[in-house]
């Protein structure tokens, strides 16, 4: 059976606005779907995430844009949910969100958050999925009195446009089966994060928490995340094991991306472009894309 794939980038939240528009712009006229948005808070010079595409959004008409991770931890679920929903609305149903647990504690305890274990922020997560389902849902008054998470009598609503699927930016193994269990996506760290070698180890972990929670592990959606560099002349892209940058031609890329296609159960590939800019997106768009298509159909 034909894999459906779906084809985006992650962008850098820096204060260029106008050059986010024409990246956006560009991304969507050369067909990719997604649209990622870093998150961090902590750094100064970045534009706040959820601002930055609610502006996207309404600068394209197809594109679906995402956090690129979330940081739930600067971030309580209940607004999480209004603001996910908002941005669904005025964009007629083109609003993802991915969730982070969180990663750079040392930066987040400067904003005034306690800092957490990785138990007790997967914890911290999975409360958060069901306070964001709850609200977007259509049931009575909400009575969620979690460890980290308290809401009280809150009714539901609004209504996103569209089912948004919760994917989450998990990298250890309890935060893996979590994922597997309760979450509709998986948005894979990079591989700073998470060297190539352990993406099947990571993907089983997801099967097993799926399995056990009576889900098909095709129930998630699986985003690999790719950075690197589209360049004219070819490389060593075989990128098995470690965390190098992929640098190659566009031939090169579509190559790796549809062997991914083929011995993994990732369905949707993200860029994450070394150098931010309109002739790698472009690039992607056209180059690459097509030819992975053609290669996994």
């Amino acid at each position: 059976m034909t894999k459906e794939l779906s084809f985006g980038f992650s962008l850098v939240p820096t204060l260029d606005v106008e050059g986010h528009r024409a990246l956006a712009a560009a991304a969507e006229e050369c067909g990719l779907e997604l649209l990622g948005i870093q998150d961090h808070p902590y750094v100064p010079d970045y534009l706040d995430t959820f601002v930055l595409a609610g502006t996207l959004l309404a600068a394209t008409s197809r594109i679906r844009v995402f956090p690129d991770v979330a940081n739930l931890p600067l971030r309580p679920p209940a607004m999480l949910a209004k603001t996910a929903a908002a941005l669904d609305l005025v964009s007629g149903g083109r609003f993802e969100l991915a969730l982070g647990a969180g990663g750079y504690w040392d930066a987040i305890t400067r904003m005034g958050v306690e800092r957490r274990s990785p138990a007790e922020a997967n914890a911290a997560l999975e409360e958060a999925f069901a306070v964001l389902r709850a609200i977007w849902g259509t049931g009575g008054p909400i009575h969620h009195h979690g460890t980290y998470y308290t809401v009280d009598g809150l009714k539901p609503g609004p209504a996103p446009a569209h089912p948004i699927e919760l994917w989450t930016g998990a990298q250890g193994p309890k935060a893996l089966e979590l994922t597997g269990r309760i979450a509709d996506g998986w948005a894979a760290p990079i591989p700073s994060y998470l060297p190539y070698e352990q993406w099947t180890a990571a993907n089983a972990r997801i099967d097993e928490g799926a399995v056990a929670a009576g889900r098909r592990p095709s129930d998630v959606r699986r985003i690999a995340q790719i950075v690197g560099e589209i360049t004219d002349r070819p490389g060593d892209v075989r990128v098995e094991t470690g965390n190098e940058p992929v640098r190659g031609t566009a031939e090169q890329w579509a190559e790796l991306l549809a062997r991914i296609a083929h011995e993994q159960p990732f369905t949707s590939f993200v860029f994450w472009p070394e150098h931010q800019s309109l002739e790698q997106v472009t690039a992607f768009g056209r180059e690459v894309v097509p030819r992975v298509r053609a290669a996994v159909a």
